[in-house]
Formats: C-alpha cells, structure tokens, sequence
C-alpha cells in the first residue's frame, strides 16, 4: 500500500481549520478572570484537544471519500483523490478510519474538560459529520450549518478544556465565518463545474451564483459586526484593558473577509479556506498573520492593564 496515498487521504492539511480550537488561549476568560495566554497546563489540554479534532476529522474524511469516490471521479481535481484513484482502496480506507476515531476519543480524554468533559463533543463532532456524509450534505442551507456547527463544537472543545468561559459574541462571530465560508466553498464549486454540477454534488443544483453572492455578502458583513461588538464589549475590555487596543484589529478583518471574496468571486482559489491559508495567496496570509500578531501582542499586554 502507497504509504504517501495513506496520508494524503486523511487529509493533514485539512487540519489548520482545527486552530478554533485555540480560540479560548487568545480570548476566553479563566476561572480566576485572568488571560490565558501563557499557562502551559492549559495549553496542554488544547493541544490534545486539538489533536483529537485532527484525527476525528481524518476519519470522516475517509468515509466521506469513500462514499463520494464515483461522484469525485467527475470533478476535475477530486477525481485524483487516492480512493476516487484507486491509489487507496476501500477496506483499507474503512479500516484506517476506525483507528483514527478510537484515537480521537482517546485524546479527548486527555483533553479532560469543565464542567463536561472533551470527548462528548469530539464524539458529537464525528456524529454529525458522518450524518453530514450520508444524507445532510444532500438538503439545501442544512449542508453549510452542519459545517458552521462543526467549527462551534471546535470552539467550545478549546473552552472546556482550559476551560473558560467563550464570549457570545466570539461565538456568533465564529457561526457567521463558518457559514460564510461553507458558502463561499459552494459558490467557487459552482463556477467551476457549471452546467455539470449536478454530476459531482447533487445539492448544487439547489443554490445559485446569485443568492449565494447575496449571501456571501451578508454573512461577511454579520462576521464584521459581531467581531467589532465583541471588541468592544465590556468583558473584553476587563481583559485586554480598558483602553480597547483590541478594536484596532478589526481593520484586519475586514480585509481578510474582502479579500477572500474577491478569491471566490474571480475564482483565484477561494473555494479552499484551507489552500488560501497555507499560502494560496500571499496577501491573505500576510494580513492574517498581522491580525494574530496583533491579538497577540494585545492579550501579552493585558495583564498589566486589565483590572
């Protein structure tokens, strides 16, 4: 067996969308009101949280191959996916699958968690996307919530592990950017394949170009409002200090959300949140490192300033 095909089946670099897991270290709040930046035992835990996710996602990815290999033999890129090639074949995928779900849990456990452990929400995670594989990705609107749903679990796994508690605003922030990345992922497959969608993805026959730039539009615009009122707000401010230097990070979401659309929209990559962050463009990875330098810097601050 093709140890190479192996690996890139489970998908590893798909694994920078479980960063949401980190999301608690930057900006949630400990038990005892102070920031948790720093402390080692917390990231520990986030660390085998993060793990987890990694692992729990490469299972359903594999599944999810398996059960799209004929569909994906249709589309120009997938087609090359080692089980839609033949590189990987199904009772290997299967099995391999399984090993990366009993891992999965198993580094949840580690995760430990308060008030309800880590694993119930790794387990749920791979629920969902396993219903997802089989019949949710197939209804119109519930295939994209069902991603949205997946980066929440992600985010509320980092905070149970610390734990902490996850401002509503970050919350919403993240369910809007899920959402509209899920949709701008069906708007770029849908330029791409055309009239031939219906032959990769049945659900794309549901959506079209302009509802789903209405949209990409408006979900933008709610992720840009719900991270400058969490900015704001006056929990943040008890963290990050009372002169709310985190407000000036808002600049760097703005462009991002602009510029990815623009990806989408002149079909320059913009499908793959995964392959624009790992450097499909240059411009999109320098202003998101200038963001989470900037958060950085601020949380390293804060300390010293927050009362």
């Amino acid at each position: 067996m093709d140890a190479k095909a192996l690996l890139i089946a489970l998908r590893p670099h798909q694994w920078v969308k479980n960063i949401f897991v980190f999301a608690a270290l930057l900006f949630a709040r400990g038990s005892t009101g102070t920031l948790l930046v720093g402390r080692m035992d917390d990231v520990e835990r986030v660390l085998y949280a993060f793990a987890a996710f990694c692992l729990g996602a490469s299972a359903i990815y594999l599944i999810n191959d398996v059960m799209d290999r004929e569909s994906d033999r249709a589309h120009p890129e997938k087609r090359q996916r080692p089980i839609a090639s033949g590189r990987v074949t199904v009772p290997v995928a299967v099995t391999l699958s399984a090993l990366c779900a009993v891992g999965a849990l198993l580094l949840a456990r580690q995760a430990q968690g308060a008030p309800i452990p880590v694993w119930p929400l790794v387990l749920g995670y791979m629920c969902l996307n396993f219903l997802y594989s089989v019949k949710l990705k197939h209804i119109v609107l519930v295939d994209v919530f069902c991603i949205a749903t997946g980066f929440l679990l992600r985010v509320l796994a980092g905070a149970l592990a610390v734990p902490a508690a996850i401002s509503h605003w970050l919350l919403l922030c993240t369910l809007f950017l899920a959402l509209f990345l899920a949709l701008c992922k069906r708007r770029a497959e849908l330029a791409l394949l055309g009239d031939g969608s219906g032959a990769h993805r049945a659900i794309l026959k549901e959506y079209d170009l302009g509802f789903l730039d209405q949209m990409t539009t408006v979900l933008a615009a709610c992720t840009i409002v719900t991270y400058t009122m969490y900015t704001v707000a006056d929990d943040t401010a008890r963290k990050f200090g009372t002169d709310n230097l985190l407000v000036w990070t808002v600049p760097f979401v703005v462009f991002g959300l602009a510029r990815y659309l623009l990806l989408v929209q002149k079909q320059r990559g913009g499908g793959s949140p995964t392959r624009v962050l790992l450097g499909g463009d240059s411009l999109f990875v320098a202003n998101a490192l200038g963001w989470l330098g900037a958060v950085v810097w601020i949380a390293s601050r804060a300390p010293t300033q927050a009362s």
